[in-house]
């Protein structure tokens, strides 16, 4: 096995050297197991049999040949065309997946847990067998496993261990078009490692011709073109109304599913930014819950509720989702798609020093993707909520993240794996030399490196946390000022969504509920009354009692669990750098401690009151408290914020 050749090669040598017969014997049987476990693995392939329906099946053999053949291949398939299902399949027909795992990348959890799903039906074999996978709160994983399928968070993560990822043979970045910064990251550092492992083979999927930037990238690798849709999609323009009272969101999808029953029948899959204009849509078309099933598919949802997706068949169904359906996902029996082109875009603005999430509009690649996903079993139509000359307007392509996102993360990344500096990284983007500068400074202020660059002991401590480098700081300080408990909670809950809600139609109510657990003094206080509300009931109730108390407060229960499962996966981390979080108390005499060690990460996100009731923060801008903040009412003379956008 690939994984075990290292140190068993190392004992071997070191035998050589110094000969020793129980040792040398000791070798014998572990070389021995080694060889069984990979004709186990060989002996396990079942049988390959690939759907006649899906493009990519005519050429397996064909793709099979160019991995034999080449150690990087790019393929490049529309949508529809099986890709990412049938690709860990042709893998095996070409003898990989047996000195190694075949490692399959998702660019989000619900994607990688319905891949595996579905590659191991058709394999016919149990999940968690011969195909596993892996993701942030959740796994299925084995020895045999023979394919792995995980997102790309994860496999960043296992080269923090393994730097040569030696326990894999052969790679599959999927979705590579959608060049998030791990992705991107992912694509520089397997460049660097490709020449030192000369076994290891590389396959990239994209769904745009933007595949022949990357395969430039990797020294003009040969790119397999695979045809996805079956059927024509027919694009209809539809703007809002411009008369004197224009038509909400919720009422343009309502009239555009109207305009589609009143002809023909169909599933339609509508695109919407985020999951609060899911919910705002799901109550906008009640009056049709009675003839069709309004189903939600957003990257939180859980896996139960997942799975309703892909069960096809019965009533009608509208599907409300998120860009997670727009490359990651096929969602079976769509015939017709609504498009609202907008998305959530996160972007950093070294100017302010803020990363924000706004609405904005798609690139016209995205609008394709999304169109894509009908006519994939009969003529499709897809309704764009805007008109022609707004999509010819749009970029030809969404920037990448490592574009407009802050660099610290990156480079502290990088400084943790000895890697090159940033500037000397392959990255198929150079990032903009401002947003490098930015993210070096941040983590000076942060003493997670010394003015040379180089990582410090500190930075080191920040670097072994899966978290932002703010909160890393806030971690190692909270750890040294006795309330690392505190911070742990406060920190997580910073990086998830926020579980208290407020509905449209019942923000009042919603308000009294949440108010027992606001506090005066600190925001972040208040978020340690809700844990410890949460956390108390968890222990004295039922799953299904503790449910129906936070529909009650409004409060969502997934998120709760989202917030829990993270601040268990931080708190190991800690554990792992032998700090010890004790119990959180009940009183506030932590208040001070608690506070100064959120100082640690927010040293430019304070501000002070001015004469004309204003704040100003650092970089002289001129900021308010938000609305929603228990301070909201109040005019303390200094604040700290864990965001400003």
């Amino acid at each position: 096995m690939r994984g075990d050749y290292f140190h068993l090669s190392k004992k071997y040598h070191q035998l050589q050297r110094t000969p020793n017969q129980e040792k040398r014997l000791q070798l014998e049987k572990e070389i021995e197991t080694s060889v069984k476990k990979r004709v186990l693995r060989q002996q396990s392939i079942p049988e390959l049999i690939y759907p006649e329906q899906l493009p990519v099946s005519e050429k397996h053999d064909e793709i099979a040949e160019m991995i034999c053949a080449h150690q990087v291949i790019l393929l490049c398939g529309e949508t529809g065309s099986g890709k990412t299902t049938q690709l860990p399949k042709i893998c095996l027909q070409a003898g990989r997946g047996v000195d190694g795992i075949i490692g399959h990348t998702q660019p989000r959890r619900l994607a990688a847990r319905a891949v595996s799903n579905r590659i191991a039906e058709e394999l016919k074999t149990p999940l968690g067998e011969l195909v596993g996978f892996h993701t942030r709160f959740n796994q299925k994983l084995s020895e045999r496993n023979l394919i792995k399928i995980m997102t790309d968070g994860i496999l960043l993560a296992e080269i923090q261990q393994d730097r040569w990822l030696n326990k894999y043979d052969t790679l599959i970045i999927d979705e590579a078009h959608e060049r998030s910064l791990n992705i991107d990251f992912l694509l520089g550092y397997l460049k660097q490692l490709l020449k030192k492992r000369q076994d290891l083979k590389l396959i990239i999927t994209s769904a745009t011709i933007d595949a022949e930037r990357i395969a430039r990238h990797f020294s003009d690798a040969p790119i397999i073109e695979v045809s996805g849709k079956t059927f024509p999609v027919e694009i209809l323009y539809q703007p809002a109304s411009i008369d004197a009272e224009p038509l909400t969101m919720v009422q343009q999808i309502d009239a555009a599913i109207g305009e589609l029953h009143r002809h023909q029948r169909g599933d339609i899959l509508v695109f919407l930014p985020g999951e609060r204009e899911i919910h705002e849509a799901f109550r906008g078309l009640k009056h049709r819950h009675e003839r069709m099933d309004i189903l939600p598919l957003y990257a939180r949802l859980p896996s139960k509720e997942q799975q309703q997706i892909f069960r096809h068949g019965g009533r009608l169904r509208v599907i409300l989702a998120t860009n997670v359906a727009e490359t990651s996902l096929t969602i079976p029996g769509i015939r017709y798609v609504i498009d609202t082109g907008i998305a959530r875009i996160s972007r950093y603005s070294w100017r302010t020093k803020v990363q924000t999430l706004s609405t904005e509009k798609t690139s016209q690649a995205s609008a394709n993707q999304r169109a894509g996903r009908c006519g994939r079993e009969s003529p499709g139509i897809c309704i764009r909520l805007y008109d022609e000359e707004d999509f010819n307007s749009r970029s030809a392509f969404t920037d990448p993240e490592i574009l407009r996102t802050n660099l610290a993360s990156v480079i502290l990344q990088m400084a943790s794996l000895r890697l090159n500096s940033i500037e000397e990284f392959p990255f198929i983007d150079a990032p903009d030399g401002r947003l490098i500068r930015d993210g070096y400074r941040l983590l000076e202020e942060l003493q997670a490196i010394d003015k040379r660059k180089n990582l410090t002991k500190l930075g080191q401590q920040i670097a072994h946390l899966p978290i932002d480098p703010r909160f890393g700081r806030m971690i190692v300080a909270a750890d040294k000022l006795g309330v690392l408990s505190e911070i742990l909670i406060i920190t997580t809950a910073l990086t998830v969504r926020d579980p208290r809600e407020r509905p449209h139609d019942k923000q009042q109510a919603a308000d009294l509920k949440h108010e027992p657990f606001v506090d005066p003094a600190s925001d972040f206080q208040t978020i340690l009354n809700l844990w410890r509300f949460l956390e108390e009931n968890h222990e004295a109730l039922s799953q299904s009692k503790l449910r129906k108390l936070c529909q009650k407060t409004y409060l969502n229960y997934r998120r709760w669990r989202e917030w829990r499962d993270t601040h268990r996966q931080l708190l190991l981390a800690s554990k792992e750098l032998k700090f010890k979080p004790a119990h959180p108390t009940q009183a506030k005499t932590n208040y001070e401690s608690v506070h100064q060690a959120l100082l640690h990460g927010l040293l430019d996100h304070i501000a002070i009151k001015d004469e004309k009731q204003m704040y100003l923060g650092c970089r002289n801008q001129k900021l308010f408290i938000f609305p929603g903040s228990g301070l909201g009412t109040k005019t303390p003379k200094w604040l700290m914020a864990a965001e400003i956008s």
